[in-house]
């Protein structure tokens, strides 16, 4: 039988040879029979070392081996003394041994003494030969390249994906062998990877990086990801420079410098196992919810040495990963990098706390990346209590679908069938439930949920079902309650048969129809579809990561004209709204809030009451929340006016200013810094009411409130949604048209002294009412400030609705000078209303009239130029030369230069002379 000792060497001498080594007696020694040579028993001047290493026929390392359960980290003492003193005449490649290992058989440990810092740091298995041979002839390790990175080019780069990357360089250059990067939902996290990949590879020389994902079709997402990216300064898109391999199957291509793969996939190759590719397309979020379950077994393999990736980089890292496949990934001696939305306990555990950036959800919200959510609940009483089904007196007959085959077929109850809300839609499907919920949806989506849409699109929904049958029942009474066809609703699972469930994502992504998925998990994590307004879910989830996931669907913003081309009567996205049906929201698995959490308090009243002292957390989320949705439907101007009330900052600066205030880290930070790490109680309450009094003090300004005000009411239309109505009298409501009129009229009379605009109109005479465009845009924005909010083209409908005979043609839309011809008809200086454009072509054709009979007559390319002068009057009421090096239309037809040359020199006087004939 073996001693401990032998059991140990042979477990060595195994593994040795698994890693290519070839293994000698001192008797046999022959340091040139392979390029990898481990000499057993080898006399050095501090005694015999368990295994010399031979790379190339010089020394290089040398393996201290002990028996099963001895604590190594005392050993590497041992091997320090055999690795500082050779013989003179030994054969070395430098004048120490560079590599030194202790192993037990069941457990190793390795040091590269060439590192920076040399640290043992615990390996799966023995290097192979010709990887410690390539690190030799390289004039750096790893490591330490990773502490001569460059600076980032911060170009296209988020703050949040720039403290990431920062981060993350800083840890490594640490040597710190695991890094966890939390970033929200929609914030960019695969694009981040990109960059910091790109770096490691380019400056830092990885040989290779591993990219796990959590379903396959989410390696396909990454890799088009890898293929748009282009680094900045570079010349070339990544891929065109770098391989990258997304594994379909059982062979790592040795060029690639990125691999994406499932972990499902990469076990089934470590273990030299066939993979059926359904394996890898069910979430491991879901695959293992709840499921302690065992290590998964794993030996050396020889074909992927522990040393193929240089880096592995965990995308949305759950339990499942540092449970389940844990062995997989320490498998390789490679630093672990992990990317999450929502960090928990147990993965800040597994990177040994070691959390280098951090951009939570609703910092994400704030700062425009992200939307806010609200949550919508709807509760049915099946839902709540279950169901009952009685057979009655003879027998009584239900349908029953063989969940695998789902042939229809019915059975005979003989006594009563009782189930619960749990047991619903698993065991037992009842449809009326699944269309109560669902024709509740259709009644409230356009009177409670969107209730400015037009009622003609759907907004894009996401519903989540229990399983793959549940999700077949869905879709058929989504069809069924809205009345629509088979393209409105579609299931997106693995199981869908004759349909692709990757055309169908792309489809939900950027086509009209359909207008709602039903998913169980294949769009439940990662998948990103912008255009989601609406999650329902229809099935409770255990895991709280999940349920983050779930719940990232929604918030990701898009632009106006994307969201507009699949929902032609959205105008943004602000928000999405989460519907419950199951009571997913109830618990308190939830990682992240909704901002808002004040719903019923209206925003002048949470303004005033911040202002007056109140200063508690929910208050001032809630106030971050309204400001960041303001700041979304800001225009130039009203930005401009708010910076202005308060000390240059936007509602976003403000509301993170708040957010940071109520912010517990950012609390704590604070109070260390001004008391030490052993502040008391008073001292800690006292930064914190600081923080919150600071982050509140612009709201002590009534004019930043008033402004606020006025501008959140400009942009908001009220709703309501109480009083009931019938039909009375159908008709234009001339009341209206004369209450409008008559607020134009007093406007203009109460501001005649006070905007330049009207000084100008009110005391000089037609013909010499020089105006320039910042007075017209003064005039304009006053009469939007204040109620009753005059819009131009509100003002001249009320106009066309009393006086038709006197109004010609519409305002052109966003056409500031509109405003002149308005004023001057309420003024009683013009008998007709039109539009600037009919004023301006009317006089010039006059003027063409003039300058004929003065003898002034102009070729085809000069009448061409005055037009084009005509019509920027029209829109901007001025005009000067350096406008024709600045503006389009005139640029384009060669600019100042051109028109002289067309004109004459004396343009200048001829500008004068059009400005005060056309519009004056």
């Amino acid at each position: 039988m073996q001693q401990p000792e032998e059991q140990a060497r042979s477990r060595i001498d195994q593994l040795l040879r698994d890693a290519g080594w070839v293994i000698q007696d001192r008797s046999d020694f022959d340091r040139q029979a392979a390029l990898g040579v481990a000499v057993r028993e080898f006399h050095l001047p501090a005694g015999y070392c368990d295994y010399l290493l031979f790379i190339d026929g010089k020394a290089a390392g040398v393996i201290e081996a002990k028996k099963a359960g001895v604590t190594l980290s005392g050993v590497a003492e041992q091997s320090a003394k055999y690795v500082a003193e050779l013989p003179e005449h030994l054969a070395r490649w430098e004048q120490r041994l560079v590599y030194h290992y202790e192993s037990t058989g069941d457990e190793t440990f390795f040091c590269n003494l060439r590192d920076p810092k040399p640290r043992s740091r615990r390996v799966f298995a023995f290097h192979r030969p010709e990887t410690l041979h390539e690190w030799l002839r390289q004039s750096e390790t790893l490591r330490s390249r990773l502490r001569h990175m460059p600076p980032l080019e911060t170009q296209g780069l988020r703050d949040c994906q720039i403290e990431a990357i920062e981060g993350l360089e800083e840890s490594l250059a640490e040597d710190r062998l695991r890094a966890l990067i939390q970033l929200a939902t929609g914030s960019g996290k695969t694009f981040t990877a990109c960059s910091f990949s790109y770096r490691l590879i380019r400056h830092a020389g990885a040989r290779r990086i591993l990219f796990l994902v959590d379903r396959n079709n989410l390696g396909d997402q990454t890799l088009k990801e890898f293929q748009n990216f282009q680094p900045v300064g570079a010349a070339n898109r990544f891929t065109d420079t770098y391989i990258v391999q997304h594994l379909h199957g059982h062979h790592i291509d040795p060029d690639a410098k990125v691999v994406i793969t499932t972990i499902q996939r990469l076990y089934a190759m470590l273990r030299g196992k066939p993979l059926d590719e359904a394996d890898e397309e069910a979430s491991a979020f879901e695959q293992w919810e709840g499921e302690q379950g065992e290590p998964l077994p794993l030996g050396y393999n020889p074909e992927i040495p522990i040393e193929t990736f240089d880096f592995i980089i965990t995308d949305e890292c759950h339990r499942s990963i540092y449970g389940l496949w844990r062995q997989v990934l320490e498998y390789f001696d490679a630093s672990l990098i992990g990317l999450t939305a929502t960090p928990s306990k147990h993965t800040l555990g597994f990177f040994n706390q070691n959390l280098v950036a951090e951009y939570p959800y609703e910092r994400s919200v704030v700062d425009g990346v992200n939307v806010g959510y609200e949550i919508y609940r709807i509760r049915t009483r099946v839902t709540e209590e279950g169901g009952k089904v009685e057979p009655g007196d003879v027998g009584y007959q239900v349908p029953v679908r063989d969940r695998r085959t789902r042939q229809m077929r019915y059975e005979t109850l003989d006594e009563e069938f009782e189930y619960t809300g749990k047991e619903l839609d698993r065991s037992v499907v009842n449809p009326n439930q699944i269309r109560t919920v669902l024709q509740t949806y259709r009644e409230r989506v356009f009177t409670e949920l969107f209730p400015e849409r037009t009622g003609e699109w759907l907004p894009k929904t996401l519903i989540f079902a229990k399983d793959d049958n549940h999700a077949e029942e869905i879709v058929h009474a989504v069809r069924e309650v809205f009345g629509e066809g088979n393209d409105f609703a579609k299931k997106i699972t693995y199981r869908n048969s004759g349909e692709d469930p990757k055309a169908l994502i792309k489809a939900f992504r950027v086509d009209p129809m359909p207008r709602v998925a039903v998913t169980v998990d294949m769009v439940a994590t990662g998948t990103d579809i912008k255009p989601v307004e609406v999650l329902i879910f229809m099935r409770d989830v255990k895991s709280e990561g999940y349920y983050e996931q779930m719940k990232g669907r929604g918030v990701r913003t898009i632009p106006d004209a994307d969201l507009k081309a699949v929902t032609p009567d959205a105008e943004t996205k602000t928000r999405f709204i989460l519907i419950d049906a199951v009571g997913v929201t109830e618990s308190k698995k939830n990682a992240s809030q909704p901002l808002e959490r004040k719903r019923s308090l209206s925003f002048d009243a949470l303004l005033e009451q911040v202002a007056m002292g109140r200063r508690d957390e929910d208050a001032m989320s809630s106030l971050a929340a309204r400001l960041s949705a303001l700041d979304r439907k800001l225009t130039d101007e009203d930005r401009s006016r708010l910076a202005e009330a308060s000390g240059g900052q936007a509602p976003r600066q403000l509301a993170n200013r708040l957010l940071d205030a109520i912010d517990p880290d950012s609390q704590q930070a604070a109070v260390t810094e001004r008391h030490g790490p052993a502040p008391t109680p008073e001292q800690e309450q006292a930064v914190e009411q600081e923080l919150m009094d600071e982050a509140c003090q612009p709201f002590d300004k009534p004019a930043l409130r008033t402004l606020l005000k006025e501008i959140k009411q400009k942009r908001d239309i009220v709703i309501d949604e109480v009083t009931t109505d019938a039909l009375v009298h159908a008709d234009f409501d001339h009341q209206r048209a004369e209450q409008t009129i008559t607020s134009f009229k007093a406007f203009i009379e109460e501001n005649r002294d006070e905007l330049t605009a009207l000084q100008i109109l009110y005391n000089q005479p037609l013909g010499q009412q020089r105006l320039t465009y910042g007075a017209i845009r003064e005039l304009v924005n006053a009469m939007l400030e204040k109620p009753p909010h005059l819009a131009v083209a509100n003002v001249w409908q009320a106009y066309k609705r009393l006086e038709a005979s006197q109004v010609r043609g519409a305002p052109v839309d966003e056409q500031l000078t509109e405003v002149v011809s308005l004023v001057r008809y309420a003024l009683g200086q013009t008998d007709t209303l039109e539009p600037i454009d009919a004023v301006v072509e009317r006089r010039f054709n006059l003027w063409l009239g003039r300058e004929k009979k003065a003898g002034r007559e102009y070729n085809a390319e000069q009448e061409a130029w005055l037009r084009a002068i005509a019509a920027y009057l029209a829109a901007n009421a001025e005009i000067a030369p350096r406008d024709f090096m600045e503006v389009p239309s005139l640029a384009d037809q060669g600019g100042i230069l051109q028109a002289r040359q067309v004109l004459g020199n004396g343009l200048n006087e001829m500008l004068n002379e059009l400005q005060e004939a056309l519009v004056a």
